[in-house]
């Protein structure tokens, strides 16, 4: 494609990232549970039951403990949710490198605010010739970059204009990506750590196994040895991928980290659970570990809270000293590169 033509077709980029509560009132974390929660892609049962698990127990006993929890963030966020700040920091300076260029790039949440419906309404009056939709997932998950593309088609597909549409939906061997992890990790002397962890948000095993046509299953595949073929969209596959991608450019022999998940709701999740990692190695006699979340490309709950704070507590009670997180890519420059490319290459 020539150079002017690039700059003739009027391109709109949707960044999505997960979704945070509007405050961290009470009120406001049942409306974003609720939101999120009744999503059939994150709790994949018949719908009658997911009303009533969802709606009736899950969210009513849930929210005024997580509200707690969300309080603590926000105060770790100086008063603002760091997933929200984090993401329109990036959509900023996504839009930076594409100054004087023909390209808007928008970002929206999957649950609450910014909304997917204003900023795709608001897309749609800017007329564009194409969209490209990048769902902030880099591994593909049903519940994450899934739903978030099924709920932009959900929209675009009432449009009378519908435009070119291209999604990319999972980019865990970006280099842009990986490097900006690298590069996090380099800020500590991997050698002083007794092990480390990458740690993953889980998945219901049998979302995982959604992925494989007819009877084989997750647990038929190599996911921990290589991506190939059948499983380049499994979840657990590419998760190990993206560990080796890492721990290759560091230098990590296999037998120095464990690829964990966190974040479970019962035992049929993916193990093993990070948890349960961080408080066998506690046991062990090890007194620093350093642990990797490669899923989430902004601190969020699940960075700062989880393991930075939860994490600590379940090795200090067991015998260790220090969990040391390693920060998200957030801002990056190498991850806004990645993103970058990302976007050119589908121009």
């Amino acid at each position: 494609m020539s150079k002017n033509n690039f700059k003739m077709k009027k391109t709109g980029v949707l960044l999505i990232q997960l979704g945070t509560p509007d405050s961290p009132s009470t009120r406001d974390v049942r409306s974003y549970l609720s939101e999120f929660l009744n999503d059939r892609r994150v709790i994949d049962i018949p719908w009658l039951l997911r009303k009533i698990l969802v709606n009736g127990i899950i969210v009513p006993f849930r929210a005024p403990k997580s509200a707690k929890i969300y309080k603590e963030l926000w105060e770790h966020g100086k008063g603002v949710s760091p997933l929200l700040e984090n993401s329109l920091a990036v959509q900023e300076k996504v839009q930076e490198a594409f100054r004087g260029e023909n390209i808007t790039i928008e970002m929206a949440m999957r649950y609450k605010n910014p909304s997917m419906e204003s900023v795709l309404e608001k897309m749609r009056l800017a007329n564009y010739d194409q969209i490209i939709i990048l769902p902030l997932f880099p591994q593909y998950a049903s519940a994450s970059s899934g739903s978030a593309i099924e709920k932009a088609m959900q929209i675009i597909r009432k449009w009378w204009v519908i435009p070119e549409i291209k999604i990319i939906n999972q980019f865990w061997d970006n280099e842009g990506y990986i490097d900006s992890i690298v590069e996090r990790a380099k800020e500590f002397n991997l050698a002083s750590f007794d092990h480390i962890l990458f740690s993953y948000h889980g998945l219901p095993e049998r979302q995982v196994d959604k992925v494989y046509e007819g009877k084989d299953l997750c647990g038929d595949q190599p996911c921990e040895s290589e991506v190939n073929e059948k499983n380049k969209f499994c979840y657990k596959a590419t998760s190990f991928a993206t560990t080796r991608l890492i721990a290759a450019k560091l230098g990590i022999h296999e037998s120095r980290y464990t690829v964990c998940f966190q974040s479970r709701l019962d035992k049929k999740w993916l193990t093993p659970f990070s948890d349960k990692i961080v408080e066998e190695w506690a046991k062990k006699g090890a007194k620093n570990l350093l642990v990797f979340s490669p899923a989430f490309v902004a601190d969020c709950l699940e960075t700062i809270i989880e393991i930075g704070t939860e994490y600590q507590e379940i090795f200090e009670k067991h015998g260790g000293k220090k969990v040391q997180l390693v920060p998200s890519s957030n801002t990056h420059p190498l991850f806004i590169n990645g993103l970058v490319q990302l976007i050119k290459e589908r121009i």
